[in-house]
């Protein structure tokens, strides 16, 4: 393994151990493309690698891939957190300290579909609030289309619909 690759995994490495939440795919590239440090291909063959050895574990649903470290990732960031250059480390903290709010909201709120006994479609909607459930609804649709359209809306509009839930039942 390169050094450039090891540090490409130690970056992983690094991002999810400051959060207390898991990260997707595309935060992780977010700062490792837009910093340059290497290209999409490589950052996936490190995500893989990192799976497959157990330091990470990945949650997939529909739309979305989210990662969070196990307790063998930590101890391997641990032994090798000297392999960061100090600059790296505070580009990865300056990063996700300004994105955290936009971050956590992405893990926080989830939607997932399956297809149910009635051959219908039931869409899971979920805004997740210090590891419980704030709201969970569950629809039931038709077709694989709208399940789709339904759990991609949610993330644009699950605070609207709460605010209409709350006010509508607190009556």
């Amino acid at each position: 393994m390169t050094e450039a690759f090891k540090l490409y995994k130690l970056i992983i490495l690094y991002m999810l151990n400051k959060v207390d939440f898991p990260l997707t795919t595309s935060q992780i590239s977010e700062f490792i493309l837009d910093e340059g440090y290497t290209t999409y291909f490589k950052l996936q063959q490190a995500i893989s690698e990192l799976v497959e050895s157990g330091f990470i574990r990945e949650e997939s649903t529909h739309s979305r891939t989210f990662y969070h470290l196990t307790e063998e990732g930590s101890e391997t960031l641990h032994f090798f957190k000297n392999g960061i250059p100090p600059a790296i480390k505070t580009d990865i903290d300056t990063f996700l300290n300004d994105k955290k709010y936009e971050l956590k909201n992405e893990f926080s709120v989830k939607s997932d579909y399956y297809r149910n006994s009635n051959r219908e479609y039931s869409v899971c909607c979920q805004v997740v609030e210090h590891g419980e459930p704030l709201i969970e609804l569950t629809i039931t649709v038709p077709s694989e289309d709208e399940a789709e359209t339904v759990a991609n809306n949610w993330s644009k509009k699950n605070q609207e619909i709460y605010a209409l839930v709350m006010a509508n039942l607190l009556k």
